[in-house]
């Protein structure tokens, strides 16, 4: 795997403005990376994301990558920009603890939920719809009853990752069930897209790295050349733990 790259945080490289939203995020990243801020105003804020999940379940990968995908392309809807009706939800969260909770559905419990504030999005037949975020305290009740335990897939095997999109690599040393890796390539989506100035929702492909991969990724993100997801502990993995790394 090539992890060639100028550094996300090189201020000297020309960089596009991106979306204003995501602004707080890359400051944040390049200044403190693995700084966890407070959450805003002591209330906990999260973004749900929901995992269509049906009898005959979807693969992994492509499931993943759609979730990558739903949480960025809600941070950079024009809804979601400074005048937006989404402006203040998605800035509160952004500027707190970037919490998400990945939820299944399926049948008429999937279609109710494309009519709340969100986007879904499809990668090769998986289909995952980010929401709003909002306090964890006043989720709508068809989000809340939703089920978070279970969500899991087993592991695919998908071909090398295509040439020129970024890709999310995946820490082979961490066991995550779909519903946290999920979390945690949205993520990291959103930290490339803000370090890199990004304004519009690229394909992801996501990936587990091979050991000596990952050490290389590692490096990469010691030298500024990527982004790492640091995880905040809060399910299934110890605090500190980089459960991902962004490249591309």
């Amino acid at each position: 795997m090539s992890v060639l790259g100028r550094s996300p945080c090189d201020t000297d490289a020309p960089v596009h403005p991106g979306a204003p939203v995501l602004a707080p995020l890359a400051q944040r990243y390049c200044s403190a990376p693995g700084v966890i801020p407070p959450e805003a105003d002591g209330v906990v804020w999260a973004m749900p994301v929901v995992l269509r999940i049906e009898r005959d379940a979807p693969r992994r990968t492509p499931l993943l990558e759609a979730a990558a995908e739903a949480a960025l392309a809600v941070c950079l809807d024009p809804r979601s920009q400074p005048g937006g009706e989404w402006y203040d939800d998605v800035s509160t969260w952004i500027n707190g603890r970037i919490r998400k909770i990945a939820r299944r559905a399926r049948g008429r419990h999937w279609q109710v939920v494309q009519d709340l504030p969100g986007i879904t999005v499809d990668e090769d037949g998986a289909q995952v719809r980010a929401l709003v975020p909002g306090p964890v305290n006043a989720v709508p009740k068809i989000v809340s009853r939703l089920q978070i335990e279970g969500t899991d897939l087993p592991p695919d095997s998908p071909p090398p990752p295509p040439p020129g999109v970024p890709v999310i690599w995946l820490n082979p040393s961490v066991e995550m069930t779909v519903g946290k890796a999920a979390a945690q390539v949205g993520h990291a989506s959103m930290l490339w897209a803000a370090v890199r100035g990004v304004s519009e929702v690229p394909h992801f492909a996501v990936r587990t790295a091979d050991v000596p991969g990952w050490t290389a990724l590692c490096d990469a993100v010691e030298r500024g050349e990527a982004v790492a997801v640091r995880d905040a502990g809060f399910t299934e993995v110890e605090p500190g733990t980089i459960t991902c790394v962004a490249i591309g």
